[in-house]
């Protein structure tokens, strides 16, 4: 299973809390010329409007929209940047970093996103190899955990890059990491 990390925002480049947004344009050009997709792959995107663009720039085609493929819900910091939530509620931020149940934003929990993606996972697994989905980094994080068999909280130490790729591979039983945040080639 192949799984891209959308393209930029204006919200990426902003470091704030993931929000729906459309995705730069010159990062959707860079997804149709560097992202080159067998014509066998099921292609699949969160709903937000810069995954399924970065998906159709990709694939040239539809992508099949998954829910459980879409950002946490972040209640009342989504769209607003990290830095301006640490100065206005330090206490919520610090619970949120280190209790993966916790939701002090009014949203989803990175818990809640966790089993919402590793359900999404199962429901493929069969088809694993030829599958394509296209995310942000919340979802690919919450895959990793799954994998690995980490908390939340510890699989948001990895670094996810727009337009990045990350490969799993199902194994009898659960899955194996083949790469994590590999750039495409341009």
């Amino acid at each position: 299973m192949l799984i891209i990390r959308q393209a930029g925002t204006p919200g990426t480049r902003r470091a704030c809390f993931p929000a729906p947004e459309e995705g730069d344009p010159s990062g959707l050009a860079q997804a149709a010329a560097a992202l080159a997709l067998p014509d066998d792959a099921l292609v699949f995107s969160a709903p937000w409007p810069a995954a399924v663009a970065t998906a159709r720039a990709a694939s040239g085609r539809e992508p099949v929209v998954a829910g459980a493929l879409a950002e946490a819900d972040y209640g009342t910091w989504a769209g607003r940047p990290f830095a301006e939530i640490a100065e206005a509620e330090p206490e919520g931020l610090g619970a949120w970093l280190t209790d993966p149940d916790a939701a002090p934003h009014g949203g989803e929990s990175l818990a809640e996103l966790g089993a919402r993606v590793a359900a999404w996972l199962e429901s493929v697994q069969a088809d694993a190899a030829r599958v394509v989905a296209v995310c942000d980094a919340g979802p690919i994080r919450a895959a990793l955990a799954h994998a690995l068999g980490l908390t939340a909280t510890r699989a948001a130490s990895f670094d996810i890059a727009p337009l990045s790729c990350t490969e799993l591979a199902a194994r009898h039983g659960g899955w194996r990491i083949a790469y994590v945040n590999r750039k495409a080639a341009l």
